[in-house]
Protein backbone atom coordinates (compact mmCIF):
# COMPACT_ATOMS: atom_id res chain seq x y z
CA UNK A 1 0.00 0.00 0.00
CA UNK A 2 1.01 3.43 -0.61
CA UNK A 3 2.29 5.57 1.87
CA UNK A 4 -0.55 8.15 3.02
CA UNK A 5 -0.13 11.47 2.94
CA UNK A 6 -1.67 14.57 4.57
CA UNK A 7 -0.29 17.72 3.27
CA UNK A 8 -1.43 21.25 4.68
CA UNK A 9 -2.12 24.04 1.77
CA UNK A 10 -2.28 27.55 2.91
CA UNK A 11 -1.97 31.39 1.34
CA UNK A 12 -4.09 34.17 1.60
CA UNK A 13 -7.41 35.71 0.18
CA UNK A 14 -7.11 35.74 -3.80
CA UNK A 15 -3.94 33.96 -3.93
CA UNK A 16 -5.47 31.55 -5.95
CA UNK A 17 -5.56 28.66 -3.69
CA UNK A 18 -9.18 27.16 -4.46
CA UNK A 19 -8.82 27.42 -7.88
CA UNK A 20 -6.00 25.45 -7.45
CA UNK A 21 -7.54 22.89 -5.74
CA UNK A 22 -10.65 22.57 -7.35
CA UNK A 23 -8.59 21.69 -10.64
CA UNK A 24 -6.33 19.59 -9.18
CA UNK A 25 -9.03 17.67 -7.78
CA UNK A 26 -10.86 17.64 -11.15
CA UNK A 27 -7.38 16.51 -12.48
CA UNK A 28 -6.44 13.95 -9.47
CA UNK A 29 -9.74 13.12 -8.21
CA UNK A 30 -7.74 10.12 -6.11
CA UNK A 31 -6.62 12.88 -4.09
CA UNK A 32 -9.34 13.73 -0.76
CA UNK A 33 -10.10 17.12 1.21
CA UNK A 34 -10.22 17.60 4.35
CA UNK A 35 -13.90 18.90 5.43
CA UNK A 36 -14.34 21.75 8.06
CA UNK A 37 -16.56 21.69 10.98
CA UNK A 38 -18.15 24.86 11.13
CA UNK A 39 -20.48 26.50 13.28
CA UNK A 40 -21.49 29.61 10.57
CA UNK A 41 -24.58 30.02 8.78
CA UNK A 42 -24.74 28.32 5.53
CA UNK A 43 -24.12 31.46 2.67
CA UNK A 44 -26.39 29.59 0.02
CA UNK A 45 -23.12 28.70 -1.94
CA UNK A 46 -23.57 25.68 -3.75
CA UNK A 47 -20.21 24.64 -3.44
CA UNK A 48 -20.49 24.57 0.53
CA UNK A 49 -21.06 21.34 1.22
CA UNK A 50 -18.02 19.47 -0.29
CA UNK A 51 -16.36 21.92 1.95
CA UNK A 52 -17.90 22.78 5.25
CA UNK A 53 -20.06 20.09 7.57
CA UNK A 54 -22.38 22.22 9.29
CA UNK A 55 -22.69 21.93 13.31
CA UNK A 56 -24.57 23.73 16.43
CA UNK A 57 -21.92 25.09 18.40
CA UNK A 58 -23.24 22.61 20.93
CA UNK A 59 -21.89 19.68 18.47
CA UNK A 60 -19.23 21.94 17.99
CA UNK A 61 -18.06 22.51 21.92
CA UNK A 62 -18.67 18.69 22.57
CA UNK A 63 -16.22 17.98 19.58
CA UNK A 64 -13.65 20.02 21.50
CA UNK A 65 -14.36 17.91 24.50
CA UNK A 66 -13.65 14.74 22.96
CA UNK A 67 -10.95 15.93 21.34
CA UNK A 68 -11.53 15.32 18.03
CA UNK A 69 -10.13 18.51 16.08
CA UNK A 70 -6.51 18.52 14.71
CA UNK A 71 -7.09 22.53 14.94
CA UNK A 72 -9.83 24.66 15.91
CA UNK A 73 -10.16 28.40 16.26
CA UNK A 74 -13.25 31.03 17.17
CA UNK A 75 -13.39 33.35 14.49
CA UNK A 76 -15.99 36.32 14.18
CA UNK A 77 -18.46 34.68 17.12
CA UNK A 78 -18.14 31.25 14.81
CA UNK A 79 -16.39 27.89 15.48
CA UNK A 80 -13.67 26.19 12.49
CA UNK A 81 -11.91 23.46 13.34
CA UNK A 82 -10.43 20.55 11.25
CA UNK A 83 -11.78 16.64 12.12
CA UNK A 84 -8.96 14.59 13.53
CA UNK A 85 -10.23 11.18 12.47
CA UNK A 86 -11.11 11.96 8.20
CA UNK A 87 -7.25 13.16 8.19
CA UNK A 88 -6.05 10.10 10.04
CA UNK A 89 -7.98 7.42 8.31
CA UNK A 90 -7.10 9.07 4.90
CA UNK A 91 -3.31 8.35 5.77
CA UNK A 92 -3.72 5.02 7.27
CA UNK A 93 -5.74 3.80 4.26
CA UNK A 94 -2.26 5.44 1.91
CA UNK A 95 -4.63 8.28 0.69
CA UNK A 96 -3.86 11.58 0.17
CA UNK A 97 -5.98 14.23 1.89
CA UNK A 98 -5.27 18.07 1.37
CA UNK A 99 -6.01 20.66 4.51
CA UNK A 100 -7.27 23.78 3.26
CA UNK A 101 -6.53 25.73 6.56
CA UNK A 102 -4.72 29.49 7.31
CA UNK A 103 -1.44 29.63 8.89
CA UNK A 104 -2.70 29.86 12.64
CA UNK A 105 -4.62 26.45 11.89
CA UNK A 106 -1.76 25.22 10.28
CA UNK A 107 0.85 25.93 13.00
CA UNK A 108 -1.69 23.98 15.12
CA UNK A 109 -1.66 21.34 12.85
CA UNK A 110 1.57 20.90 13.21
CA UNK A 111 1.56 20.58 16.77
CA UNK A 112 -0.90 17.61 16.67
CA UNK A 113 1.05 15.66 13.26
CA UNK A 114 4.70 16.03 14.03
CA UNK A 115 6.33 15.76 10.47
CA UNK A 116 3.30 17.20 8.00
CA UNK A 117 4.09 18.50 5.18
CA UNK A 118 2.68 21.78 4.34
CA UNK A 119 2.96 24.20 0.96
CA UNK A 120 1.98 27.86 1.04
CA UNK A 121 0.31 29.22 -2.07
CA UNK A 122 1.68 33.11 -2.82
CA UNK A 123 0.57 35.37 -5.30
CA UNK A 124 2.96 36.80 -8.19
CA UNK A 125 2.72 40.28 -6.37
CA UNK A 126 1.07 42.27 -3.72
CA UNK A 127 0.08 44.33 -6.78
CA UNK A 128 -1.86 41.09 -8.31
CA UNK A 129 -2.98 40.18 -5.46
CA UNK A 130 -5.06 43.35 -5.13
CA UNK A 131 -5.96 43.08 -8.72
CA UNK A 132 -7.81 39.88 -8.05
CA UNK A 133 -9.24 41.23 -4.66
CA UNK A 134 -10.73 44.07 -6.61
CA UNK A 135 -12.22 42.18 -9.82
CA UNK A 136 -14.01 39.62 -7.32
CA UNK A 137 -16.56 43.22 -6.83
CA UNK A 138 -17.87 41.40 -4.13
CA UNK A 139 -16.33 43.56 -1.46
CA UNK A 140 -16.04 47.23 -0.62
CA UNK A 141 -12.55 48.94 -1.08
CA UNK A 142 -12.32 49.02 2.59
CA UNK A 143 -12.51 45.56 2.59
CA UNK A 144 -9.80 44.96 -0.05
CA UNK A 145 -7.29 46.96 2.14
CA UNK A 146 -8.69 44.68 5.48
CA UNK A 147 -7.59 41.67 3.32
CA UNK A 148 -4.17 43.06 1.60
CA UNK A 149 -2.80 43.94 5.08
CA UNK A 150 -4.21 40.01 6.27
CA UNK A 151 -2.17 38.70 3.64
CA UNK A 152 1.01 40.45 4.15
CA UNK A 153 0.92 38.80 7.84
CA UNK A 154 0.26 35.83 6.34
CA UNK A 155 2.77 35.95 3.94
CA UNK A 156 5.05 36.65 6.48
CA UNK A 157 4.75 33.62 8.18
CA UNK A 158 5.77 31.84 4.15
CA UNK A 159 9.08 30.07 6.09
CA UNK A 160 6.92 28.10 8.09
CA UNK A 161 5.71 26.17 5.30
CA UNK A 162 8.12 22.95 3.18
CA UNK A 163 7.01 24.27 0.06
CA UNK A 164 5.78 27.25 -1.44
CA UNK A 165 4.21 27.36 -4.71
CA UNK A 166 3.88 30.64 -6.85
CA UNK A 167 0.35 30.90 -8.74
CA UNK A 168 1.53 33.04 -11.23
CA UNK A 169 -0.24 30.72 -14.22
CA UNK A 170 -2.67 28.42 -13.15
CA UNK A 171 -1.60 25.50 -14.67
CA UNK A 172 1.65 25.64 -13.71
CA UNK A 173 0.48 26.22 -10.00
CA UNK A 174 -1.51 23.27 -10.60
CA UNK A 175 1.01 21.06 -11.70
CA UNK A 176 3.34 22.89 -9.12
CA UNK A 177 1.68 21.06 -6.15
CA UNK A 178 1.15 17.82 -7.94
CA UNK A 179 4.62 17.14 -8.53
CA UNK A 180 5.18 18.31 -4.81
CA UNK A 181 2.70 15.88 -3.19
CA UNK A 182 4.37 13.47 -5.73
CA UNK A 183 7.80 14.32 -4.35
CA UNK A 184 6.71 13.87 -1.00
CA UNK A 185 5.41 10.33 -1.23
CA UNK A 186 8.44 9.11 -2.94
CA UNK A 187 10.55 10.33 -0.29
Amino acid sequence: MDNGLALIVSGPSGSGKDTILRKLFESHPEIKFSISVVTRPRRGDPDEDSKYRFVSVDEFEKMIEHDEFLEHNLYVSNYYGTPRKPVEDAVANGDTIILEIDVNGAANVRKNMPGIKSVFIMPPSMEELERRLSKRGTESPEIVAERIEKAKSEIERKNEYDYIVVNGVLETAVDDLYNIINNIKNI
